[in-house]
């Protein structure tokens, strides 16, 4: 599937984008593919394709009850595969025009309360190695509203200590900075003085956070983390790897902040993208209206 490799390639190349989101895309347009029914001739079969056949595709996901946002993900994938197609010159229409995405609900992030989160971040055993690394990294994510991958890529030269933020690279190579507050950063000089040397051991690695075994520490295995001292807390709302950063959000929101700052702060390129918190900021102003309004 050298068409395949092609995008991707051009993808990484002129948006930077991350592992995982090539991974998504490969795996969207390796579906369609196979469902167009020669996997083993997948280039022909993708420049053969027609616009019934997309439809095609997406009412069996339809039928299937695959949820609106996953097809509504391949989709996209599928636009952005056509038009480079187009661009290049290998098709003579893109198959993929006057295609709608489904609408998806507006489903509002799952977020913690503070008392949640202050439980979740005291539920590991900070007399621990271990524990005390998942620690920092639980204060490091609620303090600077990271995204999980963020904070798993983290490499001790991105927190300046005297200025108190964090540099990240995020979606689309963008980077940023983002403060951490005095308590997360108390947390990472404990962190990197007291666990980080004895867990590397005789290896190096320019990974902050690392594992038992010296390595850096993935995605996955911070999920579990996640939801063991979720259940260690007694949340019972079972917790995303984004929530976090959703109460981060959120807390910000109720506390005053504005929302083009939580906006900079989360690293979202469209304000469109924060606008999902602004029940929060409305629910914020109607307590303020009831308790100081004469009519309130």
């Amino acid at each position: 599937m050298a068409l395949l490799d092609e995008f991707l390639d051009v993808l990484w190349l002129e948006d930077g984008l991350s592992r995982n989101t090539l991974d998504s895309y490969r795996s969207d347009l390796q579906q369609f593919g196979e469902w167009l029914g020669k996997p083993k001739q997948n280039d022909s079969a993708f420049i053969a394709a027609m616009h019934s056949d997309l439809l095609g595709f997406l009412a069996q996901k339809v039928s299937a009850k695959v949820k609106a946002s996953t097809t509504s993900r391949e989709l996209s994938s599928l636009k952005r595969f056509y038009r480079f197609l187009l661009q290049q010159g290998k098709v003579q229409a893109d198959p993929s025009l006057n295609i709608d995405s489904p609408k998806l609900p507006r489903s509002l992030p799952v977020s913690l309360t503070e008392a949640e989160v202050e439980a979740l971040l005291h539920a590991p055993d900070v007399q621990q190695p271990l524990g005390l690394r998942d620690r920092t990294m639980l204060e490091v994510l609620y303090a600077s509203g990271l995204r999980v991958s963020e904070l798993v890529s983290l490499e001790a030269g991105q927190i300046s200590l005297s200025m108190g933020v964090v540099k990240v690279m995020g979606k689309g190579g963008k980077e940023r900075l983002t403060p951490l507050g005095e308590e997360a950063l108390e947390w990472v000089v404990r962190y990197a003085k007291e666990t980080r040397p004895g867990l590397l051991g005789e290896k190096l690695s320019n990974a902050l956070f690392v594992t038992a075994r010296g390595s850096a520490m993935t995605r996955q295995a911070f999920w579990y983390l996640i939801k063991r001292y979720a259940r260690q807390a007694g949340i019972a709302k079972l917790p995303s790897p984004h929530t976090l950063r959703h109460a981060f959000a959120t807390h910000l929101l109720n506390h005053g902040a504005d929302l083009r700052v939580v906006q900079l702060l989360l690293g979202h390129a469209d304000i469109s993208t924060t606008q999902i918190y602004t029940h929060v900021a409305r629910e914020r102003l109607k307590r303020i209206h009831a308790m100081h309004h004469p009519r309130g």
